[in-house]
């Protein structure tokens, strides 16, 4: 319930408003604002357009109910349904909305604005009431949503952080502009990726990090050993990195499952894989005992399903899955990892197959070195990189629904501003 002081202050927001609506009729409510603290939630806020300069006036400030000039008006993206566990994510599921931001920052905070932003597979879990996840927080719906970002710092009230420095969030809002707690971002040094920015967000960042991390610490790669490594979603934003990495760290050969014929050119033309299957065409299992005639030593998996048990039935004795994503089956109400079937199980645990759920936040004392290799090999050109870039805020939506059916090609980016 709200306590006595929210109702009096709302009541004298509510008289402003009413206030303002008589001496100008044509004023019309442009959003919602959300704020964290109780009595404040989802407090209507008015504006009046004036034309000179393009600023707005007669916005309340909710923390003293009073009028306040508000310089900065930004675009957001909030979650505006949910598909349900079963259902199938559509752009409708997202909704633009106008919103103001403070024009003054308090102490130890920072105002950048958005480059860059990342959507990914695991972020269908998050569109849920429950993600299944003990490290993940469900959106809520009607607030802005957020994920991996990059940005430029505009003001700073944060003593490591300066005007014109680049930052990064794996918590970044989906706005035009942000202002957050400058202890959350973590500066980064464009040189690092010859200045393609965005390969932070993949590559260079969280991603890469998936797919380097997940081979070292559950792939038991030997060079020599004459090991065959396949890779699912290869074409993908971690697929497209790990059968790289799996050449670099040394297995002799790399096949790649992806979904279209392009996909499969870009893979062994351009991303070194040694062969790819289109799984849409012909039999994947005949296919794979083709292709890999040794069997198989280490798959990345990255999509799980009827795709899955076709690579690990050619798997070898004492072989191993590194268990990135389940793509497949993110839009089914099971839990993660999802069983497998009784016939599949029984061959992994016959053959010594090891299973393991990888999460790449167990391991971020290794993340300085890992990303140090990672850009070292990108700027030796010994890892290519693959990106889908769609320009525009409003077009997040989209670019998330084309992810999480395959249109991407590498990683998914969304270019918010030059």
């Amino acid at each position: 319930m709200w306590g006595g002081s929210g109702v009096l202050c709302l009541l004298a927001a509510e008289t402003l408003v009413q206030s303002w609506q008589r001496e100008s009729p044509d004023m019309e409510p442009i959003c919602w604002m959300h704020w964290d603290g109780g009595w404040q939630q989802s407090l209507r806020v008015w504006v009046q357009q004036v034309e000179s300069c393009g600023k707005r006036e007669g916005v309340t400030d909710v923390q003293s109910g009073i009028p306040a000039n508000v310089a900065m008006i930004v675009q957001r993206v909030v979650l505006n349904s949910r598909p349900g566990k079963n259902g199938v994510p559509v752009a409708e599921n997202f909704r633009m909305e106008t919103v103001t931001l403070p024009d003054k920052i308090t102490d130890g905070q920072v105002r950048a604005r958005t480059l860059y932003l990342s959507v990914d597979p695991y972020m269908r879990c998050r569109m849920n009431e429950d993600t299944g996840s003990d490290y993940l927080l469900p959106w809520q719906l009607s607030e802005v949503v957020d994920g991996g970002g990059i940005g430029i710092v505009e003001e700073s009230k944060q003593a490591n952080l300066a005007e014109g420095d680049i930052v990064t969030s794996f918590n970044w809002p989906w706005q035009t502009k942000i202002i957050l707690d400058g202890r959350l971002l973590q500066k980064l040094n464009p040189q690092f990726v010859d200045g393609h920015l965005s390969y932070f967000l993949g590559a260079a960042g969280i991603t890469g990090l998936t797919s380097f991390l997940g081979i070292k610490e559950k792939g038991h790669v030997t060079p020599g050993a004459n090991q065959t490594m396949v890779v699912s979603g290869a074409a993908g934003a971690c697929g497209s990195l790990a059968g790289q990495i799996g050449r670099l760290e040394g297995c002799s050969r790399v096949v790649g499952i992806c979904g279209t014929d392009e996909k499969c050119s870009i893979l062994v033309s351009e991303m070194g894989f040694d062969a790819a299957i289109n799984y849409k065409k012909g039999n994947v299992s005949e296919q794979l005992h083709e292709l890999c005639p040794a069997g198989v030593d280490v798959y990345f998996d990255n999509v799980g399903g009827d795709i899955s048990d076709a690579v690990i039935n050619q798997m070898n004795q004492n072989s191993h899955i590194i268990l990135c994503g389940q793509i497949s089956q993110y839009n089914k109400d099971v839990p993660y990892p999802p069983p497998l079937p009784p016939a599949i199980e029984e061959i992994q645990k016959a053959r010594n197959i090891t299973r393991e759920r990888f999460l790449v936040l167990n391991y971020m004392d290794k993340q300085e070195a890992s990303i140090l290799q990672l850009c070292h090999w990108i700027k030796e050109g010994k890892l290519k990189i693959k990106e889908t870039v769609v320009k525009g805020l409003e077009n997040i939506g989209e670019a998330f629904q084309s992810m999480m059916t395959g249109g991407n090609i590498g990683k998914q980016i969304v270019l918010i501003s030059e």
